[in-house]
């Protein structure tokens, strides 16, 4: 059988370094990859969750007016990337600690414990430990 996955999601953010100190240094990050693609003039600058194997972020800077105005609201205000964490209270008080805004509270459901924040452009994400 085969066997796909989808390991790399775009970001559009609107600088790579802003970008870089909130997913990096906040949220605690890996930093994977930032080159230089001159002939484009841009980067290619990849980011990961600690200890993911197979996801990881392309930090996209906007190119024009038309990508700049999807910073932050990739999804239309819907839920856009889901955070999936061994320890809950573990990162949710790190996440607070640092300024991290929570716009849902945590919440106890049928699958596990959930709280959704904002990154720095305003895109929500879903922290979230599932049940075992």
């Amino acid at each position: 059988m085969a066997r796909q996955s989808i390991t790399l999601v775009a970001l559009v953010v609107r600088d790579y370094d802003e970008a870089l100190a909130f997913y990096v240094d906040t949220l605690g990050f890996s930093l994977v990859e930032d080159r230089d693609v001159p002939e484009q003039h841009k980067r290619w600058v990849v980011v990961s969750p600690p200890g993911a194997r197979e996801s990881h972020l392309l930090l996209a800077r906007a190119a024009g007016d038309a990508q700049a105005s999807r910073i932050g609201d990739q999804t239309g205000g819907r839920v856009f990337l889901f955070l999936e964490t061994d320890d809950f209270w573990r990162d949710y008080g790190a996440y607070q600690a640092k300024g991290v805004t929570f716009v849902r509270a945590p919440k106890q459901e049928s699958y596990g414990t959930v709280a959704v924040f904002r990154d720095l452009y305003g895109n929500l994400w879903d922290l979230v430990e599932r049940k075992r």
